[in-house]
């Protein structure tokens, strides 16, 4: 009974483990993560990328990026259309912190976009001199 619960143990934690790896896009991510400064970069040279902030609307109303698209995390699914017009763009992705973010990634990429995800979000943004409107 011991070395059942012994198994039972490990096969929750590497279960674990695999979940945590996977809600932080570090595996089974067929998208791209880029720090704030590169996406700063592309947003200043590339003009093939698009912006996708999927905060809620509160959060969008405190500050976002210029020319930023707003489709929250949770319509995403059902507002795909909204972004036909940049299907054939690269799209930074970026929410508060990078998680929310991460989901919509793995949104887009299933549905045909290119997404970039912003590892840290509009925190890492703001601390790379990003320019945010109200």
């Amino acid at each position: 009974m011991k070395k059942l619960t012994n198994i039972l143990y490990w096969v929750a934690m590497v279960g674990l483990v695999f979940w945590f790896a996977y809600t932080k896009g570090w595996i089974l991510a067929n998208f791209k993560s880029i720090d704030a400064k590169t996406a700063l970069t592309l947003l200043e040279n590339d003009n093939n990328v698009s912006l996708l902030d999927v905060r809620t609307i509160p959060e969008y109303k405190e500050g976002h990026l210029r020319d930023a698209t707003l489709i929250p995390v949770d319509a995403l699914a059902n507002n795909l259309s909204m972004l036909k017009n940049v299907k054939n763009k690269k799209i930074i992705v970026y929410c508060r912190s990078g998680s929310r973010s991460i989901v919509a990634s793995r949104i887009l990429e299933k549905n045909g976009f290119t997404p970039l995800n912003v590892n840290g979000g509009i925190i890492q943004l703001i601390g790379a001199k990003v320019e945010i409107v109200k």
